[in-house]
C-alpha cells in the first residue's frame, strides 16, 4: 500500500515548496523506497502550455509529452525519475474532465458540485499517480498559498485523502515563512502560527513544519511553533537560504526531515546513501576550471524560462570540473 505525503505552503508563495518536495524525495529513494511526484496547481488553464514564459517561467514537458510546470524539471533532476501526464494537475483540467463526465451523462442527471464531484477527481489523480508509478510513496505539492480560495477544492481533497487512507499513511508538511524584521533585530513564529491555524480550519494539522528562514531559528522559537502549532519540537525542521540548490538535500537531512516523515508514516528510516550526491555538491564547489557560455533567447528578462537548458549547461560543467557561468542574451 503506497503511503502519501502532500507539501503545502503558507504565508508567502515562492518558499521553495517544490525544492523541499524535490529534495525530500530524494532522501526517501536513497533509503531504499520507491518514490513518484506531482503537482497541483490552482489555475484555470488546462495546462502551463500557452502561458508565457514571462509569467510562468519554462514548460517542462515530460517524457509522454506532456506540458507541465517547471517544478517536474526539479522533480526529475533530483529523484532521477520519469514522470508523466499524470504528474501535473491543474484546476482547468479537473473542471475540464468533470465537465466532460457531465456531458457524457456519467453522473446520470445529478447535480454536480464541488464537494464531491471535483475533491473525487483530485483524489482519483493522487491515487492514480500511486498505482501508476507502483511507488511505495506519493509526494504531491499543493501550488499556491493556504488561505488562496482557487487551493480550496485541492485542500479539502487531501484532507479526504487523509480520512480514506488513514491517518497512519498519510503525512502533511507544512512550508512557512518565519521572517526576520532587521530593526528590531527578531525572527517572528507570528505568520507561521496564523498560517497553520488557516490550515487546521480546512480540516488538516500538519505533521511536519519547515521554517524557511535567512537566519537559524533558536531552540526556545522552535519550541513556541510546537506549542502553538500542535507538533513535536523535533518536527520543526529548518530549512535556511543555501548556496546551491542541491545542498539543500543534505541540509535538510541533517535537520532530520525525511526521519520525522518516516516516523509519521511507519516507515523504516534506513540509513541513505548519500555518498554520490555529496561527491556531487563537493565537485560544484571546487571545480577547478570556469567556463562562459552564453545563452540566446527571447524570454531572458526571466532566467526561470530557460530553467532546464540552465542546469543542464551547470551540470555538464560538474561533470567536467568547470564552473559554468551563463551570459543571458536577448534576442
Amino acid at each position: 500500500m503506497s503511503k502519501f505525503i502532500f507539501v503545502t505552503g503558507g504565508v508567502v508563495s515562492g518558499l521553495g515548496k517544490g525544492i523541499t518536495a524535490a529534495s525530500h524525495g530524494r532522501l526517501l529513494k536513497q533509503r531504499g523506497y520507491k518514490v513518484t511526484k506531482q503537482k497541483f496547481d490552482p489555475y484555470i488553464n488546462v495546462d502551463p502550455g500557452t502561458m508565457s514564459p514571462f509569467q510562468h517561467g519554462e514548460v517542462f514537458v515530460t517524457d509522454d509529452g506532456a506540458e507541465t510546470d517547471l517544478d517536474l524539471g526539479h522533480y526529475e533532476r533530483f529523484v532521477d525519475e520519469n514522470l508523466s501526464v499524470h504528474s501535473n494537475v491543474t484546476t482547468g483540467k479537473i473542471y475540464w474532465n468533470v465537465i466532460t463526465k457531465e456531458r457524457r451523462g456519467d453522473f446520470l442527471g445529478g447535480t454536480v458540485q464541488v464537494i464531491p464531484h471535483i475533491t473525487n477527481e483530485i483524489k482519483d489523480r493522487v491515487y492514480s499517480a500511486a498505482n501508476e508509478a507502483g511507488a511505495d510513496v506519493v509526494i504531491t505539492e499543493i501550488g499556491g498559498t493556504v488561505g488562496d480560495i482557487e487551493s480550496t477544492p485541492f485542500l479539502e481533497a487531501i484532507r479526504q485523502v487523509g480520512t480514506e487512507q488513514g491517518r497512519e499513511n498519510v503525512c502533511y508538511i507544512h512550508v512557512t515563512l518565519v521572517p526576520y524584521i532587521a530593526g528590531s533585530e527578531e525572527l517572528k513564529s507570528k505568520p507561521t502560527q496564523h498560517s497553520t491555524k488557516e490550515l487546521l480550519s480546512i480540516g488538516i494539522q500538519p505533521d511536519v513544519i519547515v521554517c524557511r528562514s535567512e537566519k537559524r531559528i533558536p531552540d526556545d522559537m522552535a519550541e513556541k511553533i510546537a506549542l502553538f502549532c500542535n507538533i513535536r519540537k523535533e518536527d520543526v525542521i529548518q530549512n535556511l537560504t543555501a548556496p546551491s540548490l542541491y545542498e539543500i538535500p543534505l541540509w535538510l537531512e541533517n535537520e532530520g526531515l525525511a526521519h520525522s516523515v518516516c516516523r509519521h508514516l511507519g516507515l523504516t528510516d534506513n540509513a541513505p546513501d548519500l555518498a554520490e550526491w555529496i561527491d556531487m555538491v563537493r565537485r560544484a564547489e571546487n571545480a577547478g576550471k570556469e567556463v562562459t557560455i552564453g545563452l540566446v533567447g527571447k524570454y531572458v528578462e526571466l532566467h526561470d524560462a530557460y530553467l532546464s537548458v540552465a542546469e543542464a549547461l551547470r551540470h555538464g560543467g560538474i561533470a567536467n570540473d568547470s564552473k559554468v557561468n551563463i551570459k543571458w542574451i536577448d534576442s
